[in-house]
């Protein structure tokens, strides 16, 4: 079995690639279902962000789970599977864990230390575990990548002052606006992004409003963050009304385009981070418009000023990742101590029968005979078995466990193929 991890993000594709890889929830739903109809692929799950679209996947077979995955990227995004191929970041097994990991730490994210990445993650594990896509294999993989982050969080500093993408907009909108407390701003989504936006900008003293398709949504947010609501319909009146608009939407097609946009006496300041854009605009000097892609230039002082705790973050992830594949190892071993012990039990078993049917015991005395013997047999092997579990922790756990396999298969072998390494044949 293999990790296998397939990246379309920030580092690797532009704002205009990474919209033709967006998914509704029935897409996503479409897409794994696909996935998983390889024979090559038993597990999958998407994770989609404003800045990354990644698929990770189980496989039997790397080179032919590639080539399924490529198939199905080419028809949603239109895109030859060459391009793809080369445009991708294409992981596997370690490689594969480490990035899950870094991107679990948000050590791989566009704005290092941001903290919305390891709930994208999680739901992102949620929706396909209980759609039934990701099961014991991806479980164990998410579980130590949290496990991983959270180590990261405490032996660093790199989330000692939280940001985020939407946070960074906050600070741009900052260096644009003078007398900030003085524009009225409308926020337009009830996603997290859109809630982070709204308390920062009433907490900076800006008439904020909220508006989204679902009222009631923007209602409870507004309540939430102290702001007001605002009718959805009425769209094309607050695009010329007011000073500042920040939106998140998961709509498909843009929401706001140059036919709605009448020439005024003031400055707008648009601020898109969503993906796809809600923003179609033709470029004009009275509206300054930020796209998510637009944080690449200004995040660079962060990564700079976080450099220190990026590198201790890796060392982390990596050790991490070590970790990881040592417990996988060391759970190949117990199906052979069972097996061990299973086999012994069986031959107290058969020389106990023998025993007596020789007259060496009394009947009588068959259970303690049988105990004895069992109790020998333990004593024996607890040494054994013990130096077993410690070897499945070094490099040459291979070797044991492949050993103890090959002397252990018979025809009343039980080990469960998944935990055999099957010796090659000269």
């Amino acid at each position: 079995m293999h990790y296998l991890t397939i990246s379309l993000s920030h580092k690797n594709s532009d704002i205009e690639l990474r919209e033709k890889f967006t998914y509704t929830d029935d897409e996503k739903e479409a897409c794994l279902k696909r996935l998983v109809q390889s024979p090559s692929i038993s597990e999958a799950m998407m994770l989609a962000t404003c800045n990354r679209m990644e698929i990770y996947v189980c496989c039997s077979d790397i080179e032919d789970a590639v080539n399924h995955i490529m198939t199905l990227l080419t028809f949603k995004g239109g895109l030859s599977a060459e391009f793809l191929k080369q445009t991708a970041e294409i992981v596997d097994d370690s490689s594969a864990i480490h990035h899950l990991f870094a991107v679990a730490s948000s050590i791989d994210s566009m704005v290092v230390g941001e903290t919305q990445i390891a709930g994208q993650l999680k739901d992102a594990y949620r929706f396909a575990h209980e759609k039934g896509f990701a099961q014991k294999k991806m479980s164990r993989a998410v579980s130590h990548a949290f496990k991983c982050a959270a180590k990261v969080r405490n032996h660093t500093d790199i989330s000692s002052k939280p940001v985020s993408v939407a946070s960074v907009a906050i600070g741009q909108i900052k260096e644009q606006v003078d007398d900030l407390h003085t524009k009225k701003a409308l926020v337009i989504g009830v996603g997290e992004m859109s809630e982070i936006c709204a308390k920062h900008l009433v907490s900076d003293g800006v008439e904020t409003y909220i508006t989204n398709r679902t009222k009631q949504k923007a209602e409870t947010l507004a309540a939430d963050c102290n702001a007001k609501v605002y009718e959805f319909g009425s769209l094309d009146k607050a695009v010329n009304e007011f000073d500042i608009i920040f939106t998140a939407t998961s709509a498909q097609y843009p929401i706001i385009t140059n036919e709605l946009i009448e020439r005024v006496d003031f400055k707008r300041f648009w601020f898109d981070l969503a993906i796809p854009r809600d923003i179609d605009l033709t470029p004009r000097d009275d509206i300054y418009l930020f796209v998510v892609d637009d944080i690449k230039e200004i995040v660079n002082a962060n990564r700079a000023d976080r450099e220190q705790y990026v590198r201790q973050a890796h060392g982390i992830v990596g050790r991490s990742v070590v970790e990881f594949f040592e417990w996988l190892d060391a759970l190949n071993v117990e199906p052979i101590i069972k097996e061990i012990y299973k086999k012994a039990d069986t031959a107290v078993e058969i020389e106990t029968q023998r025993a007596l049917k020789k007259g060496f015991i009394p009947k009588e005395y068959e259970f303690e005979a049988n105990k004895m013997a069992k109790q020998a047999i333990k004593r024996f092997l607890h040494d054994m078995t013990k130096k077993m579990r410690e070897a499945s922790h070094e490099a040459k756990s291979d070797t044991v466990t492949g050993a103890m396999q090959y002397i252990l298969n018979d025809e009343h072998d039980n080990i469960p193929d998944q935990y055999k390494h099957h010796l090659k044949k000269d």
